[in-house]
Formats: structure tokens, sequence, C-alpha cells
């Protein structure tokens, strides 16, 4: 079974209430077993357009990367960020050959 992905790019409106976010993940992030892969570093768009913040968070499978978006420390954290920001997420599977 592949690992799973949330890939997220993010425009922070809020830098204060965005970091009460960042605070507020790490219950359901730390319960999920979730991996920073990308936190937020420099980028350079080569192609198209692109928010300024990436994220891509690492889970065991889809199931548990699911579980974690819908979980009540998830959307609580959720309630928090979208006061601070604008984005788009996507979880996807991983290539598994």
């Amino acid at each position: 079974m592949p690992k799973a992905y949330w890939v997220a790019h993010v425009d922070v409106s809020d830098p204060d209430a965005y970091e009460a976010y960042r605070q507020a993940n790490a219950a359901a992030f730390s319960k999920y077993g979730a991996k920073f892969v990308v936190r937020g570093g420099a980028q350079t768009v080569r192609e198209g357009a692109q928010r300024p913040r990436t994220v891509v968070l690492e889970f065991a499978d889809r199931a548990t990367a699911e579980a974690c978006y819908d979980s009540p420390e998830y959307q609580h954290a959720k309630s928090l960020r979208d006061a601070a920001s604008e984005g788009d997420l996507v979880i996807v599977d991983g290539y598994d050959d």
C-alpha cells in the first residue's frame, strides 16, 4: 500500500493567526503520524502560477491521511487556518512500484 501525501498551496493573510493554526495542527499530525516533507521553504515557479507557501505532509497511507483531515483535532486547527489563509489542499497517493 503506497504512502499518501497532503499537498497544500497557501496564501497567508494573517501570519499571527496562521501561527496559532500551526501550533494547533500539531495534535492531529502527531496522532496520525504525519511527517513534514516540505514546510513553506523557498520555491521557484518554473511553470504556471503558484501560491507563495507550499506544504507537503507524508502519511502511512490514504486512509490515515483522510482520517487526519477529518479528525476533530485537525478540524479545530482548520477553523483557525480558514480565518488566516486561503489555499488548495489535495490528498494524493504516493508512487508504489
